[in-house]
């Protein structure tokens, strides 16, 4: 049984997040549907326990109170999703990473190297822009399209390798892309010489993280990506199932 008044304070917070952080009433009250005296008093509680700040043009942030939780909540989701990246190094031999995205960056939370001696590393909670990555790429496929522009406005989507896209409108033809294929490519876009390919993980229909495989472009190439895709989607549907309801805890 979901309690509603707990619903509509994680479903603030989730429209801060989703609008890089920062919010203003009008933009919350649109992504949420909420009358704003019902957000007014939210945000007066989730000020009053540290999650949310209020900035000095009216508008709202999250708050350090959240740094904590996302913090022991991070190692958590690390440990969990460790046995299916380890999964997806015997399926390609490739090192596998979890990532997310907070605020305008993906952050690298969990990583299960290859065992070959030329491997790729990407240092968990490491933070790194989206647009010239596999999985943020993923992560903002999964976002609505007015969000994502959003982000690679904020973000001025600098490039890294002549490789890299840098124009919006060639990049919502590849979250398009992405969408359809299920799978998105880094194909030395973020670095020359490494190819990644990643899949979203999903909570119900919403994209939560992404999994991927990097190496050697030679390497990534010379697989079957249609092949590959579908085995890191497979791995990637069985991790999301963590993510999903686990049922009414009241005793039968």
């Amino acid at each position: 049984m979901s309690v509603q008044s707990v619903e509509r304070a994680l479903d603030v917070l989730e429209a801060l997040a989703e609008h890089g952080g920062e919010a203003g009433l009008s933009e919350i009250a649109a992504r949420t549907g909420l009358p704003y005296g019902t957000i007014h008093r939210l945000l007066q509680t989730l000020l009053t326990r540290g999650y949310v700040r209020q900035e000095s043009d009216r508008r709202y942030a999250l708050g350090g109170g959240l740094v904590r939780l996302g913090g022991v909540a991070g190692g958590m989701v690390g440990g969990w999703a460790r046995p299916y990246l380890a999964k997806m190094v015997e399926l390609s031999g490739e090192t596998a990473n979890l990532a997310v995205l907070e605020g305008d960056f993906v952050v690298y939370v969990a990583q299960v190297p290859s065992p070959r001696r030329l491997r790729m590393f990407a240092e968990v909670g490491r933070r790194v822009l989206p647009h010239s990555t596999a999985v943020g790429k993923v992560l903002l496929a999964g976002r609505p399209p007015g969000e994502a522009v959003a982000v690679l406005e904020r973000t001025g989507m600098p490039r890294r390798t002549p490789n890299t896209i840098t124009e919006v409108s060639a990049m919502l033809a590849e979250l398009d892309a992405v969408r359809g294929r299920g799978y998105a490519l880094d194909l030395g876009e973020e670095e020359l010489g490494v190819h990644c390919m990643a899949v979203p993980v999903r909570d119900g229909g919403r994209v939560v993280a992404a999994m991927s495989v990097s190496g050697p472009a030679e390497r990534i190439d010379a697989r079957d990506r249609d092949e590959l895709a579908g085995g890191l989607r497979r791995i990637a549907a069985d991790f999301g199932a963590e993510f999903g309801p686990q049922g009414d805890p009241r005793p039968g």
